[in-house]
């Protein structure tokens, strides 16, 4: 189990409501083009800035450390406290909103500086910051992901910094969608039903069916992130459908499940049936370079947790940015032009967790 293990286990369904109006931007998500004014700013003040003076404690109220996702972002924030000289403390919440309610008020009784918070789940995230976090006055910047009904950054927080918000996810099933080229059965593996993500992700397929008429999704379930529960999902699916063509995943853990259903099937993974996955760990990278998954969205965790925290330095500084690093203008990305890696580009693509 990784990056989403118990994940959000508060929904928010007025999230879900608004951030439809994000598919709009999915065109922009898919190639970066700098419409976020905010990126270019911190990547400016990152690359020409030095250490402040003084040493500012920092909290790092964050929603998980011990899987891989969350270790890479860890890695991100102790870059950052190199190079800055800030000195951070963590408050894991190992994904509960009630244990991060009480951590959010034990970090405010100690004084910190500011915060790089990331949510365990959107709508008590927005509830602890407006209730505890912003009475502090002190600069607050979330991560990950999205919060108080807005696509991407909430007002009155120093930065927002975050890849999976609706329009992420809508690029990642369109982009999958848009490769049948006729009538095509596809099978879709979710995580955590009620979470944030699983409402971005059945909203993002609702969006491609639309778009795509000619995919016909015969399974749409939850696989909790867990390769055994994808095997099944998939397996399942397959005996139930044997024309399947297509398996869309939120998670590169929940692939694995998938490829070796269709190998079980007797089918060849991304010949066969296509596999599109959301991670670009390095398993999924080397998986795309092998041939058995067909593409994969990628996520990069320690730029998260880094620019988060230099955004944090920025408003500690008198230079808040008061708006949305969008992760898909970060170098990383840029570079690759696409937030897609296939088995075209994926020696180009270097994978951090």
């Amino acid at each position: 189990m990784t990056k989403r293990a118990i994940l959000r286990l508060v929904a928010s369904a007025a999230v879900v409501g608004v951030v439809a109006t994000a598919a709009l931007a999915a065109t922009a998500v898919a190639a970066p083009s700098g419409q976020f004014p905010a990126t270019q700013k911190v990547i400016a003040f990152d690359q020409s800035v030095k250490p402040p003076a003084r040493k500012y404690r920092i909290a790092y109220l964050t929603e998980c450390i011990n899987n891989p996702y969350c270790q890479a972002r860890l890695a991100g924030m102790k870059a950052a406290a190199k190079k800055y000289g800030f000195q951070f403390k963590i408050f894991d919440a190992n994904f509960s909103p009630t244990a991060q309610l009480k951590l959010v008020q034990d970090a405010v009784t100690q004084g910190f500086d500011g915060y790089v918070f990331a949510p365990a789940a959107s709508a008590p995230g927005c509830s602890m910051w407006k209730s505890t976090l912003k009475p502090t006055g002190k600069p607050v910047v979330s991560i990950d992901l999205p919060m108080c009904n807005s696509p991407d950054y909430t007002p009155g927080l120093a930065a927002t910094v975050t890849f999976q918000r609706q329009a992420y996810f809508d690029a990642h099933v369109a982009n999958a969608f848009k490769s049948c080229s006729g009538p095509c059965e596809a099978v879709a593996v979710g995580g955590f039903t009620g979470s944030d993500l699983f409402g971005f992700w059945e909203l993002a397929i609702k969006h491609a069916k639309a778009k795509y008429p000619n995919v016909k999704v015969v399974s749409d379930q939850p696989g909790n992130f867990d390769p055994r529960v994808a095997l099944k999902v998939v397996g399942d699916a397959l005996r139930a459908h044997p024309n399947v063509k297509l398996v869309i995943s939120s998670w590169d853990d929940m692939s694995r499940g998938a490829e070796q259903a269709i190998k079980a099937a007797g089918k060849r993974p991304g010949v066969d049936v296509a596999i599109y996955s959301i991670g670009a760990s390095k398993d999924g990278v080397a998986r795309v370079k092998a041939g058995s998954f067909t593409g994969v969205t990628l996520l990069r965790p320690f730029e998260e947790s880094y620019y988060g925290a230099v955004a944090l330095i920025m408003a500690l500084e008198g230079k808040p940015l008061n708006g949305y690093v969008s992760e898909a203008e970060l170098p990383a990305v840029t570079k690759l032009g696409t937030i897609f890696v296939t088995k075209a580009n994926a020696a180009s693509y270097h994978a951090n967790y």
